[in-house]
């Protein structure tokens, strides 16, 4: 009668292979969550490409360090409570009953804030901006004019709804 169990090295690589399976998928899905945000790219980060479009998108990748570095310095950022801002608002959604004026209301109160963070990023830009020679100037004008002639993919743009 032939031994049908199966013997302990076949196991052992089984979970071998499978952990070094576990551990490859894991790399890939933080390589691929890097890409899909956007961080492996040379693009401006997101709070910036927020407030400024194609102009954070045209600038050099050692200007939109600096910018970054310069909201980042100054405290009226974290001062605005962004989050904050947002936490009021998913409490509203989850309120019940539903009281729409409340929520309207944090929309507006959002809506404050987004505006004096896109009025802060602006003026950060404009102290970059000012600081540039007049030939640094013309070139970010030309790639300014490149950005927005470019096409860009749909997952860039709003969905709209």
């Amino acid at each position: 009668m032939a031994d049908t169990t199966p013997s302990k090295p076949g196991r052992l690589w089984r979970v071998i292979l499978a952990i070094s399976l576990a551990l490859n998928l894991a790399i890939v899905g933080l390589v691929a969550g890097a890409a899909a945000s956007g961080r492996l790219k040379d693009g401006p980060p997101p709070q910036i490409e927020l407030g400024l479009g194609p102009l954070g998108r045209a600038l050099a990748p050692d200007e939109r360090r600096a910018l970054r570095r310069s909201l980042f310095r100054d405290g009226a950022l974290r001062d605005l409570n962004l989050r904050g801002g947002m936490q009021d608002v998913v409490a509203a959604l989850g309120a019940d009953p539903f009281d729409a004026a409340e929520m309207a209301a944090t929309m507006d109160a959002q809506a404050v804030r987004t505006t004096e963070l896109q009025r802060i990023i602006q003026a950060a830009l404009l102290d970059l901006v000012s600081e540039m020679t007049p030939e640094r100037r013309l070139e970010f004008a030309a790639a300014l004019e490149a950005e927005m002639r470019r096409v860009r993919p749909d997952r860039d743009r709003p969905s709209g709804g």
